[in-house]
């Protein structure tokens, strides 16, 4: 998924990321804290993300990200690494760190039909 974060100077970023899914569209991901979007989110926990391009369709999806500690860490990384096996060799590294979005809206435009089907949810 493409997740994009606002920096600093309220400036958009956008960065390719593995994901995990979990239930109610809430979205897992890791990435290292010295990262831009890891420092982004710790400012500002505004998000959006896009999922896919396929025959099938894509996800737009905003939502409020923050960082996961204590026991939701193992509790949500493993639904991480069940979709992405390789990212557990990160598990252990003291820069990796764990993000939980909340979705606040979502499109889901199915593009193998005509005319596209889109379905929306607000929370």
């Amino acid at each position: 998924m493409v997740v994009s974060t606002i920096n600093s100077q309220s400036l958009p970023e956008s960065a390719v990321v593995a994901f995990g899914c979990i239930e109610d569209f809430q979205l897992v991901f890791g990435t290292s804290i010295d990262s831009r979007k890891a420092k982004n989110i710790s400012q500002n926990g505004n998000v959006s993300v896009v999922i896919g391009w396929d025959d099938k369709g894509t996800i737009q999806y905003n939502g409020i990200a923050r960082m996961l500690e204590g026991d939701e860490v193992e509790k949500y990384s493993e639904v991480y690494f069940k979709k992405n096996p390789t990212a557990r060799r990160y598990k252990d590294n003291p820069s990796e760190r764990y993000f939980l979005i909340e979705p606040t809206w979502l499109r889901f435009t199915e593009v193998a039909v005509d005319p596209w089907k889109i379905t929306e949810l607000h929370y």
